[in-house]
């Protein structure tokens, strides 16, 4: 730039960009200074219009992973999304503190309790273990940005809330909804707990399946129902993968309108569905060979006895709806004991629900040959039994999909044990539920039909768990009867005060006569807890409806899409029974996450990306930039290459932010802005695609699609901005006269666009747009999260010289013109495209449009000089180009102008500057209209 570097406006460099993008984001939001910034938020805001976002508490268990930091930045993008529209955003986050995880991490730290620690230490110190998790994982959500009320968090195990959910499952209890019953429930060997349903996952399992003979203890009445005469009994054949079942057999189930075959074979006379039949006995061709003596529909043996397989015992045939043909034989063995279908059936029929499985999965003294053995020992025993008695048919392995505990990993078993329940039919609950599903806002819209679908077939809900780690069922049953006591509503309150004083213990440490004196020996207080599922599905009670600065319903509840099963459904259950209302008016689901094949994040596996790390190497505003590039209402991918890209990404949009900052260095908006009729043609085109993007941002953050979002910001940093107007705009910014209006112009468009795009970066890039806003030459507020969206943008006028849909076209011309010079770069001809000189040719409307920039048209294409011809002058040495243009382009043979760098006929010796120069130097400045 030789002796007139100094007379140029470069820009300044304020606004560095640092090569470890971690490194400028050291703690901008330290525990205080987050606390701070959310009270004047709600200081601000408060008596605005109010969006209620519930938290979902996570488990105060171990450190966040990808799937926590995810769920709540999009929390945080939402909550600062809807604070750029002037609303008032409480947002109190949460934690589940109670239940077995904590149980287990305490148990190995210490003993399991009863052992060689009393239950009431070790409630204190699964206490203590919630506390440290919750200050851990407090501390990583808010260096991830997140705004909320940290300091006031809800807490399942605060005092308050532990006696607020008793409040709750006392009206629940009032109204009717739950009742004690036996029956089965998931069970867990190694919790020796009930599981809710969202604590079940399923996996293969490769089983013991066995084909089992039931004679018939009565063959004159097996004749009669079948008009046949018989000379030997005939057997019903069940298969089972569960043979541990076999010893709670009490009926066996034939579908009323399947038909079955009654076969003779060589060893006896069998029964099998007809789809069935063929597969059964190539299972069995070892062994038997036979033929058909008679087809009948199954509700013939209805009430028909046959014998236990291995006990003296006899047990009828039954009807059911359930019996299907996917596989097996066509006929069940019913154990009302060991499964929810078998339950209703012995329900229908008034069978024993009777196990002789302990809680320790061990068989009771009275099991015969099974007594004092293991369940997953068992197998074998029974199996030995089988043959002793002439009634196995089969064995074989079978994989199948079988449920598994989701903290162990481990096959569960139905199981029946006394449990509490919340009943699907008291006062029609189930059907209101589905009701009021219709009521509330899916996001994805599948979400209705998925938990629809799952509420249609769902059991009454076990709450009760037997553990230590809970809040109590805090009620007392009559030894006799077991009728709840009379003044159970009373004594729920009362309870519930004294856990607000000392938290759960106050009921584990009372003692009955206190509360029901001379009664206390005719009355079973009950140890069971609550399922956590209760604790975090009360919260509509216990925190919206108990917090002063939220509301019920809530706006959004916002959770991974497991939660359908889980904190939605257990949410909108409660609710309905609680008050007759969903808690929520939407609720959005977000995916899992997955490695960039698709693959579930494992430590097994080695594919686990650890947020903490992404934030100590690339910075928290990259995890949340990928975070709001990623489609969330599938499955989110994540891995290094696709954090590189974000990163390119995250580099395009602060280098934008960047040189929009440096050119503002010297410009006072209340001195300096020019109005927009006064603005070059090209500056107020700029000024309105970001007013048009505005408006396309400001929709996008209301419905949720924040990866949209990022493509837009992206595209108009790096292909409108930076691709077309910053590019344009560098030589009017430094080389104009600092005062001219052309440059003030561009000053002023600047202006307008980084005030409105520093504001539509916060919600995601909130570290980055706090950074920038900091540069800015006004800021109207102590922070940008309490800025409104920015309302200095216009579009343009009716009467404006060019259109939006001619400006894209010139852009697209421009695009042809530089895709040539690049290839005569490419190719050698030409240094710069300062280098050139250029003719363009086109048809007569592309002609038109071009000619309106006259003189100026050399800034648009940025060569050395430029006019526009009619196609047909066109020479035939013209080089082709898009949009039917043809183009001439010559190396300028002009000087070098050491100020500009333009090749210009008036460089003159002995400064060699050109007469724009002069002019922008000495003079009153050059004049621009357009570009």
């Amino acid at each position: 730039m030789g002796d007139y570097k100094d007379t140029l406006n470069l820009p300044k460099t304020d606004f560095p960009m640092r090569a470890n993008l971690a490194q400028r984001e050291p703690e901008i939001l330290t525990y205080w200074e987050s606390i701070k910034l959310y009270q004047l938020m709600r200081e601000q805001r408060r008596g605005q219009q109010q969006f209620i976002l519930h938290d979902g508490p996570p488990y105060a268990n171990g450190d966040i992973h990808i799937g926590h930091a995810v769920n709540k930045v999009l929390k945080d993008i939402i909550v600062k999304s809807r604070l750029l529209l002037g609303m008032d955003v409480p947002y109190v986050p949460g934690w589940d503190c109670h239940g077995l995880p904590i149980e287990h991490q305490v148990e190995k730290k210490t003993a399991k309790p009863k052992t060689k620690i009393d239950a009431t230490n070790f409630r204190k110190k699964c206490r203590k273990y919630a506390q440290t998790q919750i200050e851990k994982q407090r501390r990583d959500f808010i260096r991830l940005g997140v705004l909320g009320d940290w300091q006031h968090p809800y807490l399942s195990m605060d005092f308050q809330t532990e006696a607020d959910i008793v409040r709750t499952l006392g009206v629940l209890l009032d109204k009717g909804y739950i009742h004690k019953g036996y029956k089965p429930v998931h069970w867990c060997l190694e919790c020796r707990s009930s599981l809710a349903e969202a604590e079940v996952e399923y996996c293969d399992k490769v089983s013991t399946a066995v084909d089992v003979a039931f004679h018939a203890e009565d063959l004159d009445d097996i004749n009669h129902r079948l008009g046949l005469k018989l000379d030997a009994a005939p057997a019903i054949v069940i298969w089972t993968t569960t043979p541990w079942t076999l010893p709670a057999n009490q009926a066996v189930a034939l579908h009323p309108d399947i038909e079955y075959n009654l076969i003779n074979s060589t060893v006896g006379n069998y029964i099998v569905a007809t789809e069935l039949n063929q597969s059964c006995f190539e299972r069995y061709s070892k062994k038997y060979s036979g033929t058909l003596v008679t087809r009948f529909k199954g509700k013939a043996l209805e009430g028909a006895l046959f014998t236990h397989p291995f006990y003296q015992r006899s047990v009828p045939a039954v009807m059911s709806s359930h019996v299907s043909l996917d596989t097996g034989t066509g006929c069940v063995h019913i154990a009302p004991a060991h499964g929810v279908d078998d339950y209703l059936i012995g329900h229908q029929y008034q069978l024993p629900c009777d196990t002789p499985l302990q809680a320790d999965a061990v068989f009771a003294p009275e099991s015969g040959f099974l007594a004092g053995k293991h369940l997953r020992k068992s197998d074998d025993a029974i199996i030995a039994q089988l043959k002793e008695h002439n009634n196995l048919l089969h064995v074989s392995e079978y994989t199948h999909s079988y449920p598994h505990c989701w903290r162990h990993k481990t096959p569960i078993i139905f199981r029946a044990t006394p449990q509490w329940f919340i009943s699907m039919d008291s006062n029609n609950l189930l059907n209101q539920v589905i009701a009021a599903c219709q009521s509330v806002r899916w996001l994805p819209k599948w979400g209705q039909a998925r938990i629809t679908s799952m509420m249609e077939s769902r059991p009454d809900w076990c709450i009760s768990r037997q553990r230590h780690w809970g809040v109590p069922i805090p009620v007392f049953l009559h030894k006799t009867d077991g009728t709840l006591h009379p003044r159970t509503q009373e004594l729920i309150e009362h309870i519930a005060q004294r856990i607000e004083q000392s938290g759960i213990e106050a009921w584990f440490e009372l003692d009955a006569e206190t509360l029901l004196s001379s009664e206390a020996d005719d009355y079973i207080k009950i140890e069971d807890v609550l399922d956590v599922w209760f604790d975090s599905g009360v919260t509509h009670a216990c925190v919206l409806d108990r917090r002063t600065e939220l509301q019920r319903p809530a706006d959004l509840y916002l959770e991974g899409s497991d939660q359908h099963r889980g904190w939605f459904q257990s949410s909108l259950l409660t609710s309905v029974a609680y008050c007759g209302s969903a808690p929520y008016r939407g609720v959005l689901t977000h995916g899992f996450v997955v490695d960039e094949d698709g693959q579930k994040m494992s430590k097994s596996r080695g594919n686990v990306i650890a947020p903490q790390d992404i934030i100590k190497h690339y910075g928290a505003d990259i995890l949340r930039l990928w975070v709001a590039a990623t489609d969330f209402g599938a499955e989110m991918s994540i891995s290094e290459e696709i954090l590189k890209r974000v990163t390119d990404a995250y580099r395009r949009i602060r280098n934008t932010a960047r040189f929009l900052l440096s050119n503002l260095d010297d410009f006072d908006f209340a001195k300096h802005a020019v109005q927009p009729a006064d603005m070059l043609a090209l500056d107020r085109w700029a000024v309105a695609t970001a007013a048009r993007l505005q408006h396309d941002i400001k929709a996008d953050y209301q419905d949720y699609v924040f990866h949209r979002i990022y493509h837009r910001l992206h595209n108009f940093c790096s292909i409108q901005m930076g691709g077309f107007y910053l590019d344009i705009l560098k030589d009017r910014l430094y080389t104009i006269h600092a005062d001219a209006i052309a440059r003030r112009s561009a000053q002023t468009a600047i202006y307008h666009i980084i005030q409105a795009m520093t504001r539509w970066l916060a919600p995601i890039l909130s570290f980055t747009a706090e950074e920038i806003y900091k540069l800015l030459p006004e800021r109207p507020q102590q922070t940008v999260l309490l800025c409104e969206y920015y309302d200095g943008l216009f579009d343009l006028s009716p009467d404006e010289l060019l259109t939006m849909e001619q400006w894209d076209q010139v852009i697209s011309i421009r695009s042809s013109v530089s895709k040539q010079l690049e290839q005569l770069r490419q190719d050698g001809h030409i240094g710069s495209s300062l280098d050139a000189e250029v003719r363009v040719f086109c048809d007569n409307t592309n002609y038109q449009l071009l000619k309106f920039f006259g003189d100026e048209l050399r800034f648009l294409f940025i060569t050395s000089d430029a006019e526009v011809q009619p196609l047909a002058q066109s020479p035939a040495e013209s080089i082709e180009a898009d949009n039917g243009l043809s183009m001439q382009v010559v190396s300028s043979n002009h000087a070098k102008c050491k100020r500009c760098w333009h090749l210009r006929a008036d460089v003159e010796a002995p400064d060699y500057i050109c007469g724009r120069c002069r002019l922008n130097i000495s003079g009153s400045g050059e004049q621009r209209l357009y570009i």
